[in-house]
């Protein structure tokens, strides 16, 4: 998933917004910029070695839950 913001077109024609329109879209766009999936994106770019981020250390997503249903599964 690409979070990223897509990039200024130089091409298309610049539209002045209504103010009340352009202070929610700046709302938003700011709330978005906080929220923890942003920040958790914004980790990715600083790990050395991608292939680690498809490389659990316990060798599930979720290792406590993936516990829990092999716990579940032998009952």
């Amino acid at each position: 998933m690409d979070l990223s913001f897509p990039g200024f077109d130089k091409d298309a024609e610049v539209t002045r917004l209504p103010g009340d329109l352009a202070v929610l879209m700046v709302g938003i766009a700011a709330r978005q910029n906080a929220s923890a999936t942003a920040a958790a994106q914004a980790q990715f770019g600083r790990v050395r070695d991608i292939g680690r981020l498809l490389q659990p250390l316990d060798g599930a997503f979720n290792g406590p839950m993936a516990a829990a249903l092999m716990r579940w599964g032998e009952g």
